[in-house]
């Protein structure tokens, strides 16, 4: 008896969202969300890659960029017009709003987040190249494509991949540095100009 009642409980633990879920829970969470409509939900990334990092999801259940159909045009511009105010929150910072290539984690989000990329969660040459490359799909771009023809054009996904790899390379000036330290420190020059 004493064995069947451990499988059970290690059936419910194992039954746990996996992590690529975890915006759906950050959704309903008081501490992550920062505005709500009837449309949309806006959470505060829980590992900002920059000073400002928000996420803009959907209330309609939609599994990423390329679940996007023609009839959610309305809905993209919605969420590309929630992004735009609150970068007018921020008017003495810069931002980038767009969506990623190969979004890692469930449910249509719209990133917003500040060009300093200050903040320790920037770790890895994925996370830089995932807002600094054409990996990164800019908002009003996506919104006109889906207007103008229906659909988004998608990036192959070697073409993505190769995006994530290339070589570290800042945002502002162009420089190459051989690595994530090297670009964090340069970073900083910019940010304190």
């Amino acid at each position: 008896m004493k064995r069947k009642m451990e499988s059970t409980a290690s059936k419910s633990t194992s039954a746990k969202k996996h992590w690529s879920a975890g915006l759906l829970t950050s959704m309903e969470d008081p501490e992550s969300k920062v505005a709500e409509d009837d449309k949309t939900v806006v959470i505060k990334d829980k590992y900002p890659k920059a000073q400002f990092h928000y996420l803009v999801l959907p209330k309609e259940d939609i599994h990423s960029i390329w679940h996007v159909k023609r009839k959610h045009y309305d809905l993209l511009m919605h969420m590309h017009d929630i992004a735009q105010g609150l970068t007018e929150k921020h008017a003495e910072h810069e931002f980038i709003i767009g969506y990623h290539a190969m979004p890692s984690m469930q449910r249509l989000h719209l990133h917003v987040i500040s060009t300093d990329f200050v903040s320790p969660c920037l770790k890895t040459k994925h996370h830089w190249n995932s807002f600094t490359t054409p990996f990164f799909l800019p908002s009003s771009d996506t919104c006109r494509q889906l207007r103008e023809t229906g659909e988004i054009r998608r990036i192959p996904v070697e073409e993505s991949k190769d995006h994530l790899v290339t070589e570290l390379k800042c945002h502002r000036c162009a420089t190459r540095l051989k690595n994530m330290p090297l670009l964090k420190k340069h970073l900083l020059t910019h940010v304190n100009m």
